[in-house]
């Protein structure tokens, strides 16, 4: 089910792009996302459950989002910039090993570790939450100059 919601809402946020900013989009997707997981953590029923799974609705344009937003403007350093991009994904390697870390433990923030493990996919979030929002201010300050 969730790869399926991933691939509607591919559909629909690229519908949306007709009418908001790839920025403003990112920050909108973000912040649902962030609220999806919080509700995966704290609500103790199917419908965590369901916010789990929306959560796929939130990613499924982020990554190319990111990507165009990154490489927007570049010019000719745009083929580094792009491997940079792919590389820093290898880093995200390390996001299922300190999520495991967590899963170990008895608990975290004052819930079960499985649910508190999702608290750093919140912090993930919250970056690419901050990466929008900065990108739209400083896009908005580029149109402006």
């Amino acid at each position: 089910m969730a790869m399926v919601i991933f691939l509607c809402g591919r559909f629909i946020c690229t519908f949306f792009l007709k009418y908001i900013s790839p920025s403003k989009l990112l920050l909108i997707l973000s912040t649902g996302a962030i609220a999806f997981t919080l509700g995966a953590i704290y609500i103790h029923s199917l419908t965590g459950l369901y916010s789990l799974v929306l959560v796929s609705a939130c990613m499924s344009l982020m990554f190319p989002t990111i990507y165009g937003l990154a490489l927007d403007g570049v010019g000719e350093d745009a083929k580094l910039g792009s491997a940079g991009l792919i590389f820093a994904i290898v880093g995200g390697v390390f996001m299922t090993r300190f999520q495991g870390q967590i899963l170990d433990m008895d608990g975290f923030m004052g819930t079960t570790a499985t649910r508190g493990s999702f608290f750093l996919v919140v912090l993930c979030f919250i970056i690419i939450a901050v990466y929008g929002y900065a990108s739209d201010h400083f896009n908005k300050k580029r149109l402006a100059a």
